[in-house]
């Protein structure tokens, strides 16, 4: 068997497997005497969900243009997606709003003009999405980094026109990472629109693939690696200081960043007293940012978080369609039950949403 079959019978298995396991979170039988409180139930308002992925007929169709071999590259086979599971999904889990994003792999593989063309599609079928469901769904565009012309008009062109939210990018596109000085004049573009980012990650072009289950599955490890990776490298270079503007959504609970805060701190200190570096405020720069919580919060990991951030910095998000919807709906239901009782599910779920988009839903 060669890699390409292990990946696709590895990933379709993981997904049976994790199926088996997991069951829908059960309704309050029609007859129950438990009564609701506002301490007991989600609030009022509009729940949004920062971190899910419309896999779409443009998406797919430019992959193939493109030579992207999804399973291959991700190590994990690509969902199907349609708006009307979507649409269930969403009133199953008390979801009224969703944000969409192109998922990876990311569409730039060195051609920009070709990459431009797929990014353009699939602004233009988002955006079509999003005006027949203008209650239920806004999205962030997707760009052809690192170009900066194909870039900066794209843009200019989903939200002056298309009515985008923001943008979407990855940690790394081709090997160019966030942070990188090539990529300020885009960063400088949206931090005039004081525009939304939702951080993605994206695999590094480097990894050790052989028998390493790492480096075959990029969700197990490389996607918080890179994520990581990008962050530490916005601060490195200041960007986050040069466009302090910029509304960034890091995904997946910050991925390593709440292990990576003291040591990076303590680096960066060391290095800038070595003239390696400039000197960096990484509190500073990591105060900024918000999280989404998509992935596995609790018990653990949003614990975690909350050595490096607040109630106020943090959103929702699913990763639909990448999980499957009973294991989402029963780790939703989870996360619930601790904002519910932390009394942060108004925060998490509407108020800091708000404040990200600007009232915009």
């Amino acid at each position: 068997m060669n890699r390409r079959e292990f990946l696709k019978a590895g990933g379709l298995g993981m997904l049976t497997m994790l199926a088996g396991g997991y069951g829908m979170s059960e309704a309050k039988p029609k007859n129950s005497t438990v009564m609701e409180t506002e301490s007991t139930r989600l609030p009022e308002g509009r729940k949004v969900d920062f971190h899910c992925h419309a896999i779409l007929p443009s998406y797919i169709n430019g992959l193939k243009r493109l030579g992207i071999d999804s399973a291959l590259e991700e190590g994990f086979p690509l969902p199907s997606w349609s708006l009307e599971h979507h649409i269930a999904f969403m009133s199953k889990a008390n979801i009224d709003y969703s944000v969409l994003s192109m998922p990876t792999p990311h569409i730039y593989h060195g051609d920009a003009s070709a990459a431009a063309q797929v990014a353009r599609e699939i602004n233009t079928e988002m955006a079509g999405i999003c005006e027949a469901h203008p209650k239920q769904f806004g999205f962030a565009a997707s760009l052809p980094l690192p170009d900066e012309a194909g870039s900066l008009e794209e843009i200019r062109y989903s939200m002056d026109k298309l009515g985008a939210l923001g943008v979407k990018v990855a940690s790394n596109s081709c090997g160019v990472y966030l942070g990188d000085p090539c990529l300020d004049n885009i960063f400088a573009e949206l931090n005039r629109r004081k525009a939304l980012v939702i951080l993605h990650p994206s695999p590094a072009q480097e990894l050790p693939r052989g028998n390493v289950v790492t480096g075959n599955v990029m969700a197990l490890f490389e996607y918080p690696t890179d994520t990581t990776r990008a962050v530490l490298n916005l601060l490195a270079n200041g960007t986050l200081e040069k466009f302090p503007d910029i509304r960034l959504v890091v995904p997946h609970t910050g991925s390593f960043l709440p292990y990576m805060k003291t040591r990076a701190a303590a680096m960066f200190a060391m290095l800038a007293k070595l003239g390696m570096m400039k000197t960096v405020d990484v509190e500073k720069g990591i105060s900024k940012l918000y999280f989404d919580l998509a992935g596995d919060p609790v018990p653990d990991e949003l614990e975690m978080l909350m050595n490096i951030t607040d109630d106020k910095h943090i959103v929702y998000g699913s990763d639909y369609p990448y999980v499957l919807e009973p294991i989402l709906l029963q780790k939703k239901k989870a996360l619930d039950d601790v904002l519910i009782s932390r009394r942060w599910a108004g925060q998490v779920y509407v108020h800091n949403a708000e404040t990200l988009l600007q009232e915009k839903i």
